[in-house]
């Protein structure tokens, strides 16, 4: 005999893991309001920026306008795909639209190491051929651009919750606040010693800075994309804690997890309910069980009775 069972608590929170990651309609309210802000605040500066370091001839400054209209992009993409998270299931998407800003994270993560390889490679053209840059326009320019950053900076830190899209938003925010630092620390050693190298050598150094960062957010918004099992469920542990906690259950196999977004796991099982047992009490229990232990809140049991 074959049963199919389900359990789906769609938007409610998920117990046991991932706390920080919950996809309440405030969590995501909360989220969306701070890209907004930071978003804004930087697009206000970004183009004052872009011209001010082309006026100046440096290229810091240049890469940190660029950045800074690529965190502008990123963040009004971010804003976007937690209002569509908002959105409920339907008939075309049946598992709603939480997983977007995993999307949106794994691509603006890539698009931070492109940005990240064309700074360097500007930097080798101007170390091999040195251009003048003129320091105290770049200075100034270099500490607004730096106020700036640490505005959206914490308005990121303190508005969001932590999950993957608020970390790639932060990312390319402290990105332009390191290139600011660093303009800001070119332009002092090129007033004082006219050393003009210095500012594509610092350029690369800040780029390189964020690109651990940046790869450590593709990794993981991938392996959800792929639907890889959550690092912190042990399958073994499991179904050990399955049958020793359940009565009536007697073998659980193959256990399928992955992740439909950050703190949304999902799980289906095959499970074999001894003759005594009683079916729905049995899949009850281990619903029951999945949720409140493993913070799985979504499974699809497969039944049968052993012999």
């Amino acid at each position: 005999m074959h049963d199919h069972a389900s359990h789906d608590h769609g938007s409610g929170s998920d117990h046991g893991h991932d706390h920080n990651h919950d996809h309440t309609p405030e969590v995501t309210d909360r989220n969306a309001r701070a890209v907004a802000w930071a978003g804004l605040l930087i697009a206000s500066f970004m183009f004052a920026e872009l011209i001010g370091g082309w006026l100046a001839g440096s290229l810091a400054l240049m890469a940190d306008a660029v950045h800074m209209v690529t965190d502008a992009a990123s963040l009004g993409l971010a804003w976007w795909a937690f209002q569509q998270a908002k959105k409920p299931a339907d008939a075309r998407l049946t598992y709603g639209r939480d997983r977007l800003p995993v999307l949106i994270a794994f691509a603006n993560a890539i698009f931070l190491l492109v940005v990240t390889a064309w700074i360097c490679v500007e930097a080798v053209g101007r170390f091999v051929e040195p251009e003048t840059v003129l320091a105290g326009p770049m200075f100034i320019i270099a500490v607004l651009g730096l106020l700036v950053n640490i505005g959206a900076f914490f308005i990121l830190q303190r508005g969001g919750d932590g999950s993957l899209n608020i970390r790639s938003a932060i990312l390319h925010v402290l990105g332009d606040l390191l290139g600011s630092v660093g303009a800001i620390a070119a332009a002092i050693v090129i007033y004082f010693t006219g050393w003009y190298p210095i500012d594509p050598i610092l350029s690369v150094f800040v780029a390189l800075l964020i690109v651990r960062s940046a790869v450590s957010v593709m990794r993981q918004s991938a392996h959800i994309l792929l639907e890889g099992a959550p690092s912190d469920i042990d399958r073994d542990k499991l179904k050990t804690d399955l049958l020793s906690e359940v009565p009536g259950l007697s073998d659980v196999y193959h256990i399928h997890l992955w992740s439909l977004a950050e703190g949304k796991v999902n799980a289906t099982m095959h499970a074999v309910i001894s003759p005594e047992g009683q079916s729905e009490a049995v899949l009850d229990e281990m619903r029951r069980r999945l949720e409140s232990h493993h913070g799985i809140a979504h499974v699809t049991i497969e039944t049968k009775t052993g012999s």
